[in-house]
């Protein structure tokens, strides 16, 4: 594959598709592989070369979901150049999509979600109310990880009871906060005054003023994890943005609404949701979600 095919692909995804950093280098990453492994410039493959590749990721012991990866990855690389006119056919429409059982959500109870907190809040400053004020913006917002680390102190110092977040496709929202997230907010605004970087755009800087590294949150939540009693292996900021989603659900909420929190583009992704929950919650869905009824 010519590298300028590669980098004007990219430079699409990034400028009109508003895709992360994070997700340009995956595109990368599967893109490159897929490029290794064949005999002609990728741009130029036909679709046997590419049935082969992608058979191949089995044989090395690759999931059914990572090919599936790493086939939309292709099919939206060959999209791009027939719109671009590079190519006039695309050899991914001939590939089927590997089978892909159902992955369901992890999660966390309440009462751990409670034990993280409390762990949280035992810890001195700045370190204690920081991790509380994360978790609560986290559980309240279902925030993606992301989406907490590059969070506006400005979107949160208007005591609206909302936060204004921009999420995929640098498409934003407004969430509400529970009280306790609006008391974990002011407590480390106090807290981070007086801390390196408070100068910073970012809620939760740095000491140079850069917004915190995501890694950097996923590190303190395993080690809370253990101070809390809790399996490591069970607690990332991902799972909690699956409780979120998960409790309120169980509660009653509507779809709708959870989806809009979430920020999901599509509804199918929030009804995953519901085969976590409990049977009741799935006997409410039927009841009462619109979309069930048809057919």
């Amino acid at each position: 594959m010519g590298s300028t095919s590669l980098d004007t692909f990219l430079e699409m995804m990034a400028v009109e598709r508003g895709a992360s950093p994070h997700t340009l280098a995956a595109y990368r990453r599967d893109l490159e592989d897929a490029a290794a492994a064949l005999d002609q410039p990728l741009d130029q493959a036909d679709g046997e070369a590419l049935g082969l590749y992608l058979r191949s990721l089995a044989s090395r012991g690759l999931s059914a979901r990572t090919q599936a990866r790493r086939l939309a990855a292709l099919r939206q690389f060959f999209k791009f150049l027939v719109l671009e006119r590079q190519r006039a056919d695309d050899p991914t429409s001939v590939l089927a999509t590997p089978r892909l059982g159902r992955v369901l959500p992890k999660t966390l109870s309440p009462d751990a979600i409670a034990a993280l907190l409390t762990a949280a809040a035992a810890l001195p400053a700045p370190e204690g109310p920081r991790l509380v004020c994360m978790i609560e913006v986290m559980y309240a917002a279902g925030l993606r990880v992301s989406e907490l680390a590059t969070l506006p102190v400005a979107t949160v110092k208007r005591d609206t009871g909302t936060i204004t977040v921009r999420g995929k496709g640098d498409k934003e929202r407004v969430v509400p906060l529970t009280p306790a997230a609006r008391r974990a907010l002011v407590a480390w605004l106090q807290v981070r005054a007086g801390q390196p970087g408070n100068r910073s755009p970012h809620l939760f800087p740095t000491a140079t003023g850069d917004p915190i590294d995501r890694r950097h949150i996923y590190e303190d939540l395993k080690r809370l994890a253990l101070t809390a009693g809790l399996d490591p292996a069970t607690v990332s900021p991902h799972v909690l943005r699956h409780a979120v989603a998960t409790h309120l659900l169980s509660n009653g909420a509507d779809l709708r609404v959870v989806q809009d929190l979430l920020g999901h583009q599509s509804i199918a992704t929030t009804e995953l949701y519901t085969h976590v929950a409990t049977p009741q919650l799935q006997s409410l869905v039927q009841r009462k979600h619109p979309l069930a009824r048809r057919g």
